[in-house]
């Protein structure tokens, strides 16, 4: 795994980071679901009904769910664990009004699987400090991984969505030192398969496999 180490900004990250501000809102909304289950389960439980017991469970079951979701993004939420993922390249692969889609390539083999397995992938963004807002512009990224992958092909392939570098620094220097440490193949790669990233964004699962014969000699073809 190609990692990159950097000084993260948690001021400037606090500010413009999207994951670290979704993970922020799910963390808010369990909280509120966590102290909504647990005074209904507290409530069914004080009726003392055949009925009400048979609803304390469920509610009990969401008040447990609800507590390990604010646990696991309070896990995920520190921006310097966020950043700890492989360095993957993307491109501005389209300009929407309200912000910029952009087009990676990652490794999305999950932990049995014997070798990488390579796929695009988009992510839209709103804000993208320290970047051109133009077509092909190269744009460094953490990859960033989710459970509850589907399965395919026998093989498991894991969720991964991408995490711009520039969300977490506004260090000039940082960004061209972790576009220097991405191949030149890698950026090429992507440049070539601009038209496909509409197809990306409409396929089911956000991504598309890409074939390991046509990869370059770099990416372990």
């Amino acid at each position: 795994m190609r990692r990159f180490e950097f000084a993260v900004d948690h001021r400037h990250a606090h500010a413009v980071n999207e994951v670290a501000a979704e993970l922020r809102r799910r963390r808010l909304l369990a909280a509120v679901g966590a102290v909504l289950a647990g005074a209904a389960t507290a409530w069914l439980v004080w009726l003392n009904h055949p009925w009400s017991y048979l609803l304390a469970v469920a509610f009990a079951l969401g008040f447990v769910v609800a507590v390990w979701v604010v646990l696991w993004t309070g896990r995920l939420g520190t921006v310097d664990r966020l950043y700890e993922g492989e360095l993957v390249p993307a491109v501005v692969s389209a300009t929407l009004t309200t912000g910029l889609v952009l087009l990676a390539l990652v490794n999305v083999a999950g932990p049995e699987a014997p070798g990488p397995r390579y796929a695009l992938v988009t992510r839209k963004v709103r804000v993208l400090p320290g970047h051109r807002t133009a077509e092909g512009e190269r744009v460094p990224a953490i990859a960033v991984r989710t459970d509850g992958a589907p399965r395919q092909v026998g093989q498991r392939w894991s969720m991964v969505s991408v995490m711009p570098i520039a969300w977490g620094t506004e260090d000039a220097a940082v960004l061209e030192r972790a576009r220097d440490a991405i191949g030149e193949a890698e950026w090429r790669l992507l440049t070539d398969n601009l038209d496909l990233a509409a197809k990306v964004r409409s396929s089911a699962f956000k991504r598309l496999l890409l074939d390991p014969q046509q990869l370059p000699d770099e990416l372990g073809a």
